[in-house]
C-alpha cells in the first residue's frame, strides 16, 4: 500500500469540462489519474490566484463531490480555492453521481474505504505539484476524515492544516489505528461531528499533539460535512467554528 500511496505516476495534464449537473455549481470539473491509472473526477473552485490558500475536500461514505456544492462557494468567499474530489468509495449526493466510483466499478477495481487512499493521495499530489498554493489544507468527512490523520502524519512538512468532520476508528491503516497517526500530526487540527458522535473520536483528538480545537453543537447536529448544509438547524454554529479555525490561514492586510 505504501508504494501505491506515494507514487507520483499520475497525470498533471487534465481536461476541464463545464458541469451541467446543478444550477448551484460554479466551478469546473477536472480529471486526473490515481497511481493505479484510475481516472479521478473532481470539481475545482478557483476563485483566487494560485497562491491563495487551498482546501482539498473529501466526501463521506456513499457520497460524491456533490457534498460540497454549497460549501465550496462559501470557502471561496472566505479567500480559499478548493477541490472537491470523487473518491472511488462512494456513490452520489445532491444529484451528483460519483464518477470515480463509476469508473472503478467499470474497471472491476475494489471500492472499499481504504481503496480510496489512492484517490486522496492523488488529489493531494495534484494540488501540491500542479497548483502549488502557498498553504494546503485537507478536509475530510466521515471515513475520509479518519484518513486525514494518516495524511497529516505522512505529509506534515507540506500541509498547513487539517479538518475532520466526524472521524472515528473506522479501520486500521497498515495495521495501525487512526489515533496512532493522529499523534504524529504537526499542523493545526479542527474536529467536529454530531453531538452523539464525540466518543467516536475523542481518543483520536486526545492523541493530537499539535494546535487543535473542536466543536460540538447544542443540538444533535449532523454527521460529516453536511453539518454545514443549510438544512441543518445548527449550520450557523458549525460555520462559526469552522471560520474561526480557518481564519488563521488567511493573510491579513
Amino acid at each position: 500500500m505504501k508504494n501505491l500511496l506515494v507514487s507520483l505516476c499520475f497525470l498533471f495534464t487534465f481536461s476541464i469540462i463545464v458541469a451541467q449537473t446543478s444550477d448551484d455549481f460554479n466551478g469546473e470539473t477536472i480529471h486526473f489519474n490515481a497511481s493505479d491509472g484510475l481516472e479521478i473526477t473532481a470539481d475545482l473552485y478557483m476563485a483566487h490566484d494560485d497562491q491563495a490558500p487551498f482546501i482539498i475536500l473529501y466526501h463521506q461514505a456513499g457520497y460524491s463531490r456533490g457534498e460540497y456544492l454549497s460549501i465550496a462557494p462559501k470557502l471561496n468567499a472566505m479567500g480559499f480555492n478548493c477541490l472537491a474530489v470523487d473518491q472511488r468509495s462512494g456513490n452520489q449526493v445532491n444529484n451528483i453521481i460519483n464518477q470515480t466510483n463509476k469508473e472503478a466499478v467499470k474497471q472491476n477495481k475494489p471500492t472499499e474505504y481504504l481503496d480510496a487512499l489512492a484517490d486522496i493521495e492523488a488529489a493531494y499530489l495534484y494540488v501540491k505539484h500542479g497548483i502549488k498554493p502557498s498553504k494546503l489544507i485537507l478536509w475530510g468527512s466521515s471515513y475520509s476524515a479518519a484518513i486525514m490523520f494518516y495524511m497529516g502524519s505522512e505529509h506534515h512538512d507540506n500541509l498547513s492544516g487539517l479538518l475532520a468532520f466526524a472521524p472515528g476508528e473506522y479501520f486500521k491503516i497498515n495495521g495501525k489505528e487512526i489515533n496512532n497517526y493522529a499523534s504524529r500530526v504537526t499542523v493545526p487540527v479542527f474536529v467536529t461531528s454530531a453531538k452523539s458522535e464525540y466518543d467516536n473520536w475523542k481518543s483520536i483528538y486526545a492523541n493530537v499533539k499539535s494546535k487543535k480545537s473542536f466543536f460540538l453543537p447544542d443540538t444533535e447536529g449532523k454527521h460529516g460535512s453536511k453539518a454545514l448544509w443549510e438544512s441543518n438547524l445548527s449550520e450557523a454554529a458549525y460555520w462559526a467554528a469552522v471560520s474561526d479555525f480557518l481564519n488563521q490561514f488567511i493573510s491579513k492586510p
